[in-house]
C-alpha cells in the first residue's frame, strides 16, 4: 500500500487543484467559444463594425466639447475645463457600468426606471439583445450607449465654467447621472418605459440628452449665481481657434452620436446621417447671418455656435425626416437659440456662461417638438408621421414629452444641486475665482510662461 505524507501530500493536493482549474478553465473556454459562435449566427459584421466606429465617434465628442468649451473661456480656466470633460469620461464610465446601464436599460419596474438585474453588467454579454438591437452584441450597445451618459453631464459643464469647485463637479456629476440622466433614458430609449410606450420620438437624444442637460444648465446658472465682473468685465473667449478645433471634432462626432443611433448599416442611418448635417450647415449659416445684421460683421464664434445648435435641434428627429425637414429644423435652430443668447440672455441678466441652456436647452427642445411636425414613416417605418404628414397627435405627444422631461431636469438637478451646496459648498471662493480654477483647483497651468 503507498502512503502519501508530508511534503509530497501537499505537492499531490496542489496538483489535483492545478488539474480542476485547468480543467474548469477549458470547461469556461468552450462554452465561451459556443456562446461566441451562436452569436455569430445572428450577429452582423457591418452592423457590428458600424456601431463600433460610431461609439468611438461618440466619445470623440467629449473631448471635441473640452477644447470647444476650453477656447471660450479664460485663459486662467482653460485647463480646469479640459480637466471636467475627461474627469467625467472616467467617472461616469464606471458609474454607467456598475450600475447606470441598469438603471436606463434593465428590465422595466413600473415604466418608471430599470432594475438591478444588470448591476456590474452581470447578463450583458457578447449576444445580442433583441429589444435593444438584434444584429451587434449587446455588450457592444451598452457601450455605445455609455459615451452618450458621458457627454450628457459634460455638456452641463457650460453653465457653471470658471466657479464650481472640482470636488462639488464631480459628486454633481455621478448624481445627476445617477438620479436625473438614468430614469429619463429609461423612459423614453428603455424597453416599458412610459414616454417610449405613449410613442414619444427622439432618436438619438433631443430630450435625453440635450433637453436634459440644458435645463439643468440653468438651474445650475441660477443657483450658482453670476461669475465676478458679469456682465460688463467679463474677458472674451481667450483662443477661438481651439473653439473652432472643437466644435470641428463635434461636428464630425455627431455623425456617430445620430447615424450611429439606427443601431445598424443601413438606410435609417443615411437618412439620419444626411439629416444630421444639413440642419448643422443650415443652422450655422443662418446664427452667421443674424449676427451679421445685428452686429453689422460676421462672427467666428457665431457660426460654429449656430452649427452645434443645429446638429442638437436635429438631433430627436434624425432618424425621421427627410433632407427638406432637415433644412427647417436648422433654420429654426438657428433662430430660437440666438434669440435666447442674444436677448432673453441679456434680458434676465442670468450667467450661462457658455450659453449650455441656450444652445443646447433651446435647441433640444424645438428639435424634440419639430420632430412632431416632420417626422414620417417613409423615412423610418419604425417611427411615425407628424404634423405635416397627417398626424397632429405626434405633435402633441413630443411637447408632452418636452415638458415632463423639462421640469424634472430643471427641478431634480436643481435639488441636487442645492444638497450638495449645502453638504461641500458649490462654489469657489472670490480669491480662488480672481486666481483662477487652473491653479487653485489643479495646481496647474494650460500655458507656460516663459519669462
Amino acid at each position: 500500500m503507498i502512503t502519501v505524507k508530508g511534503s509530497n501530500r501537499v505537492l499531490l493536493r496542489l496538483l489535483i487543484l492545478f488539474v480542476a482549474i485547468l480543467f474548469a478553465d477549458r470547461i469556461s473556454a468552450s462554452s465561451m467559444e459556443q456562446v461566441v459562435q451562436t452569436s455569430q449566427n445572428t450577429i452582423d459584421t457591418g452592423d457590428t463594425c458600424w456601431i463600433l466606429i460610431s461609439a468611438a465617434l461618440v466619445l470623440l465628442m467629449t473631448p471635441g466639447l473640452a477644447f470647444f468649451y476650453g477656447g471660450l473661456v479664460r485663459r486662467k480656466n482653460m485647463l480646469s475645463i479640459l480637466m471636467q470633460c475627461l474627469m467625467i469620461m472616467c467617472i461616469i464610465s464606471l458609474q454607467w457600468v456598475l450600475v447606470g446601464y441598469s438603471l436606463s436599460f434593465g428590465p422595466d419596474h413600473g415604466s418608471i426606471i430599470g432594475g438591478l438585474e444588470w448591476l456590474g453588467l452581470r447578463g450583458v454579454g457578447l449576444e445580442p439583445n433583441p429589444e435593444y438591437a438584434s444584429t451587434i452584441p449587446h455588450q457592444l450597445f451598452m457601450m455605445f450607449q455609455m459615451m452618450f451618459a458621458i457627454i450628457t453631464p459634460a455638456l452641463v459643464i457650460g453653465a457653471f465654467a470658471e466657479r464650481m469647485k472640482f470636488s462639488s463637479f464631480c459628486v454633481f456629476s455621478l448624481l445627476w447621472a445617477t438620479f436625473i440622466y438614468d430614469p429619463i433614458c429609461h423612459w423614453i430609449w428603455g424597453a416599458g418605459g412610459f414616454l417610449k410606450n405613449a410613442g414619444a420620438l427622439d432618436f438619438a437624444g433631443g430630450a435625453v440628452v440635450h433637453i436634459s442637460a440644458g435645463m439643468t444648465s440653468l438651474a445650475a446658472a441660477l443657483i450658482l449665481g453670476k461669475r465676478q465682473g458679469f456682465p460688463n468685465n467679463v474677458s472674451p473667449p481667450h483662443n477661438l481657434p481651439f473653439a473652432v478645433l472643437g466644435a470641428g471634432l463635434l461636428w464630425f462626432g455627431w455623425f456617430g452620436f445620430n447615424a450611429g443611433s439606427a443601431l445598424s448599416a443601413g438606410a435609417i442611418a443615411s437618412s439620419a446621417f444626411t439629416a444630421t448635417h444639413i440642419a448643422g450647415a443650415a443652422a450655422g449659416t443662418v446664427w452667421c447671418i443674424l449676427d451679421w445684421l445685428k452686429f453689422k460683421k460676421p462672427t467666428t464664434l457665431g457660426m460654429i455656435t449656430g452649427a452645434i445648435a443645429g446638429l442638437a435641434a436635429v438631433t430627436p428627429a434624425s432618424g425621421f425626416i427627410t433632407p427638406a425637414g432637415a433644412i427647417w429644423i436648422g433654420i429654426g435652430a438657428g433662430i430660437f437659440p440666438w434669440l435666447v443668447v442674444t436677448y432673453l440672455k441679456t434680458r434676465f441678466n442670468y450667467d450661462d456662461t457658455l450659453d449650455a441652456f441656450g444652445v443646447h436647452g433651446i435647441g433640444g427642445i424645438w428639435g424634440t417638438i419639430a420632430a412632431g411636425i416632420w417626422a414620417t414613416t417613409e423615412v423610418n417605418p419604425g417611427g411615425a408621421n407628424g404634423l405635416l404628414h397627417g398626424n397632429p397627435m405626434q405633435l402633441w405627444i413630443q411637447i408632452k414629452m418636452v415638458l415632463i422631461v423639462a421640469v424634472f431636469s430643471f427641478v431634480g438637478g436643481g435639488i441636487l444641486l442645492k444638497f450638495i451646496d449645502l453638504v461641500m459648498k458649490l462654489r469657489v471662493s472670490e480669491h480662488e475665482e480672481r486666481i483662477g480654477l487652473d491653479l487653485t483647483q489643479h495646481r496647474e497651468g494650460a500655458y507656460t510662461v516663459i519669462s
